[in-house]
């Protein structure tokens, strides 16, 4: 399980989109970027995380879900989302229009003024990502997006420039307007928190494969995949399972270890690699401390 989508995700789970990954930007080392429609985007997007950051023009009702919040847009609003916080989007209606561009942190780099962008609700994760823009900015951001259609389709030699400049004004605009208060927190923040955490944790099984690697594994880094405090995560885990939150990961790499050993031909070592224990010996501990016997008395009951 990935901690986040990547660019190729993304064109494969909207394959309506173009896939053409700028060939002659890559060769030149300056990154990717590209720009669309949102009728070529997904009425549903899963909650994860982006390796990449993307701006979105949004016209269209729907709502736009954080770790323990959410907004409901039903007028034009422009989402500034980085690889750092994840969201979930969920349209209410089929009537969705509007553009968004997606593009690369090293897309960013051969900006001189990258230092700008740092500074802005582009990379912070503690500013909310979501501006209402009135009716003269909302025009001023249409014709962007616009601008960008064509230039991307250009063959101007310097495009990649010109598109980098338009991000900026973009994200002038965006700074122009004055966040919202109208963040909505969950009626049970814990019950959704311990919701993302369990389908987050699910979401890595079963393991299929010996070369697979468990990517999550404590706590620590589930809370910092989800963007919460890890004493949040913990106390609403707590609060809503009776259970800790290392004891709910502990069970369900137990969980897996055991039917590996049961189901699949796969060595101690890699069933341990595959579960994220740095050496077989740690895996055995962790088993026996759990099951009280070994990997391999346990697989001994199969055979």
């Amino acid at each position: 399980m990935n901690k986040s989508e990547s660019i190729s995700e993304f064109y494969s789970r909207v394959p309506q989109v173009s896939r053409e990954l700028l060939p002659e930007a890559q060769s030149a080392g300056v990154g990717h970027f590209n720009v669309f429609t949102r009728d070529a985007c997904s009425f549903l997007a899963p909650y994860s995380r982006r390796d990449f950051f993307k701006v979105s023009y949004i016209i269209g009702k729907g709502r736009l879900y954080f770790a323990d919040q959410w907004i409901y847009i039903d007028k034009p609003a422009l989402l500034l989302s980085n690889p750092k916080v994840p969201y979930a989007w969920e349209a209410e209606s089929m009537d969705q229009k509007g553009w968004f561009c997606l593009f690369t942190d090293s897309f960013l780099n051969h900006d001189e003024k990258f230092k700008f962008f740092q500074q802005t609700p582009l990379f912070q994760t503690h500013i909310h990502p979501v501006f209402f823009p009135d009716e003269v900015q909302q025009q001023e951001i249409s014709a962007i997006f616009k601008r960008m259609l064509v230039e991307i389709n250009s063959e101007y030699l310097h495009k990649y420039d010109v598109l980098r400049s338009y991000l900026h004004v973009l994200v002038h605009e965006a700074l122009k307007i004055q966040p919202p208060d109208t963040f909505v927190k969950h009626k049970d923040a814990s019950a959704r928190i311990t919701e993302l955490f369990l389908e987050l944790l699910e979401r890595q099984f079963p393991i299929d494969t010996p070369e697979f690697r468990l990517q999550l594994h404590t706590p620590k880094e589930f809370a910092t995949c989800l963007s919460v405090h890890i004493n949040h995560l913990n106390r609403s885990v707590k609060k809503e399972t009776g259970k800790t939150t290392g004891e709910l990961i502990a069970g369900r790499i137990l969980g897996e270890g055991k039917a590996l050993l049961q189901h699949s031909n796969w060595s101690v070592s890699e069933i341990a690699y595959s579960l994220g224990f740095e050496s077989p010996a740690y895996f055995t501990n962790f088993f026996k401390k759990h099951q009280q016997q070994s990997p391999l008395e346990y697989r001994k009951n199969f055979v």
